[in-house]
This record gives C-alpha cells, structure tokens and sequence, in this order.
C-alpha cells in the first residue's frame, strides 16, 4: 500500500537516500530541505509522487507553516523522519557560544518543533509513526563531539516522555541509532581551531583519527536506511533502532558500564532515603 512520508534534510546522507528508495517504490515524499534546487533530478523524474518545500529546523515558525501546508495539501501522513542535523566538532572549551546556540538549535530544539508541530495532525488522523534520527551518540559519547552528545541525548530524553505522552493516540516513535556510516556526514562537520592545551589528549586523538581515516566507519548508509523504512512495517513500532556493529558494541558496552556504576554505589544509593 502506497504511503506517504515527510522528512527533513532530504538533500544528502540518509535522508537523500531515503527519499529516493522511497519513490522508487511507489510512495509520496513530502521532501524539506534548506535548498530545494537540490531535488531538481528527483521532482522532474517523480513529479507526482515528490512534494519540496525550503525549510531551516532553525526557523520555528517555518518549521509548523511546512508541515501545516504539508498535511493540508498532502491529506493524510503516515511516517514523519525527522532527520536534519550535523555534528560539531571540538572539545567543549574550544567551540564558541554561537556554535553551541546553532548546534543546540538545529539538532535538538529543531527537532523537538519538527515533532510539535506533527502532532496536532497525527493525532487529528488517528495516529501514525515518527522516526527520529538520534545516533549512537545519543547513548555512548567520544571526547570532541560533546555538543553533538549533547543535542543527541537531549532528543533521545525529549521522545523517552513524549512517546509516553502520545501513546494513547496511536503515534508510536523509533529513535534510530547508527554508528559512523559512508555519508557526507563528516565532509559537514563544523570545526573551531583546535586548542594548544588539548594536543596529546583524548581530544587530539579524536580528531588525528578522523582527520587521518584512522576512525573507523563500517556502516553501510543504504543497507541503514532499509532498516529504518523495514521498521515502520514493525507492529509494535520498536522504540531503538540501533543500526550498525559499532552501534551495537558501543552501546552495549555502555549500557553494562553505567549499570556497573549504579550498582557499584547502591548502598549509599539506597540509603539516603527518608528514614522509615
């Protein structure tokens, strides 16, 4: 059955390549992006099945109008991906206050109003699903991303309430969680000049890897985005969707440390109860 879905950050990366498997087999894509020119090829070879409007997750007002118009002119949505994003790359002393406010602004408060302003319409319609594309850095955190971690955790806690919140409508979430994956994601990274005081630190190291191609990158970004779509046929939606064996080692092993660490204090955990 032919379904319809609205993605943001259609002109590269996974939400590139989403958007053309998705035509490919029949569906409508409401496509957004921050320039539409991009999609020229895809509209004049899809022109009934692919619907483009400019948007900047940034623009908050523009983020509702699209998906207003979207829905009105489009009828019924069945899956939102909310996809657009992009990694800041340096130590957390080294970025400036306005990268901060523009990393924060784009993958977090944008992505938490690209979600707001879907709901009205989802519930309206009687439900549908959402994917948020997080990452496995929304679990586990390598030094010189932390305000990328930072936008990433913070839309993973956003959706562990909201998906709570909207359950009784029928919206259902996946929070996608890909490790490092062949993309243009790393050719977008935006990076201050590096600090004197962090050369020889984990910091350094980082970012000599990924400079270098010492850091590894296995994921496969098509064979990633068939799991995403895959996953919308999924009965209950699956709420994490980790995608890749350095997802899945990474956030493993993250997961047994941090419980290793609660279990490690449980005594004096449990002992600063009010007294009985």
């Amino acid at each position: 059955m032919t379904k319809t879905w609205f993605i943001t950050g259609t002109s590269s990366g996974f939400g590139r390549i989403m958007t053309e498997k998705l035509l490919v087999r029949g569906d409508r894509v409401a496509a957004t992006l921050r320039k539409v020119g991009v999609l020229d090829e895809l509209k004049a070879r899809y022109p009934d099945q692919l619907w483009i409007a400019a948007l900047d997750v940034t623009d908050t007002d523009a983020v509702h109008a699209v998906m207003d118009r979207a829905f009105a002119e489009l009828g019924r949505i069945d899956t939102i991906v909310s996809n657009a994003a992009y990694a800041l790359f340096g130590a957390g002393e080294e970025v400036t206050s306005e990268q901060i406010r523009h990393q924060i602004d784009t993958n977090l408060i944008g992505s938490i109003e690209v979600i707001r302003a879907a709901l009205p319409h989802l519930r309206a319609q009687g439900g549908g699903r959402i994917l948020q594309v997080s990452s496995e850095g929304g679990q586990i955190a390598y030094p010189n991303f932390s305000l990328y971690h930072a936008s990433k955790w913070g839309i993973e806690g956003f959706i562990e309430a909201v998906a709570q919140e909207v359950a009784p409508f029928a919206i259902e979430f996946t929070l996608v969680e890909p490790g490092p994956a062949r993309t243009e994601f790393a050719g977008g990274l935006v990076s201050p000049p590096p600090m004197a005081a962090y050369d020889n630190t984990p910091a350094a190291h980082i970012r000599k890897a990924l400079l270098t191609g010492g850091f590894a990158i296995k994921g496969d970004p098509e064979k990633m985005v068939q799991a995403m779509i895959d996953s919308t046929e999924r009965t209950p939606a699956p709420f994490r969707l980790a995608l890749g064996s350095s997802s899945y080692t990474s956030i493993r092993a993250a997961l047994l440390d941090r419980l290793a660490v609660l279990e490690a204090s449980r005594d004096v955990t449990l002992a600063t109860d009010i007294d009985a």
